[in-house]
């Protein structure tokens, strides 16, 4: 039985009761809103995020399409969002969410997920959440996606469930590295026909529960852009750290 339903007044970090799953202590510690670079979600430094304006609200590798996100480099994504790093105590929460029978974690993020403003204008301004996709295989195996879990606890009447396909098994994206990632994607993922039309012109928020490189959601980006979406943007829970400071990837 997942640990939710066991203790379900009891803070899921500190073990604090009585508490909702996460306590407000522990939310104001782990989980309060950060500088974060609008396009690929890793924290900026002090430093930088007193260096940039409004205008651009990017890190240098954003900036510098030849840089260090490169061959991931893709402008088909316009902004992205992220709550928390993927590190201590939300590592293992995830892993919960996704592996261990726990979908209750769902509104528990989003929650968390809508302390961020830019998050909110995102939800309003979007015609389409889209979540991003498991394989059959992937989900017969866990029994649900969390990112469907996930999206429709953030915007259950604008959560299109099989909207976004994906087509076969792909390695753990984790695994690989620089263009590696691209050919392991290459014909992944596709867009119902269907739907199509509804795409074209279109605002569309993608939800994940956690950004790792970026490749998948910028190849998710592609194929809505390539139906005419006119803007997507993308909303993640947990964003993996890269070594070394913040930004660098």
């Amino acid at each position: 039985m997942p640990l939710l339903d066991l203790l379900p007044s009891v803070c899921w970090v500190c073990h604090a009761w009585p508490s909702q799953a996460i306590c407000p202590d522990c939310v104001q510690r782990f989980a309060s809103p950060q500088p974060r670079c609008q396009r690929c979600a890793l924290p900026l430094t002090q430093a930088l995020t007193q260096a940039l304006t409004q205008a651009s609200p990017l890190c240098p590798s954003c900036l510098d399409l030849g840089g260090l996100h490169a061959p991931d480099r893709s402008d088909a994504l316009d902004s992205c969002t992220a709550c928390v790093d993927y590190d201590f105590p939300w590592a293992s929460c995830v892993v919960d969410f996704k592996f261990h029978q726990a979908p209750a974690w769902a509104p528990v993020f989003a929650a968390l997920m809508q302390l961020n403003p830019l998050l909110e204008a995102q939800l309003e301004s979007v015609a389409h959440v889209l979540p991003m996709p498991l394989s059959k295989a992937s989900l017969r195996e866990r029994g649900y996606n969390q990112a469907l879990e996930l999206a429709r606890a953030l915007s259950p009447e604008r959560t299109r469930p099989h909207w976004l396909m994906k087509l076969r098994e792909t390695a753990p994206q984790s695994e690989l590295k620089g263009a590696a990632r691209l050919r392991n994607l290459h014909g992944a993922l596709a867009l119902e026909p269907l739907v199509q039309r509804q795409i074209e012109g279109a605002r569309v928020l993608l939800v994940d529960d956690v950004m790792t490189t970026g490749t998948t959601l910028r190849e998710a980006a592609q194929r809505l852009r390539q139906c005419g979406a006119s803007e997507v943007h993308a909303a993640v829970f947990a964003r993996t750290l890269a070594p070394g400071s913040g930004w660098e990837s």
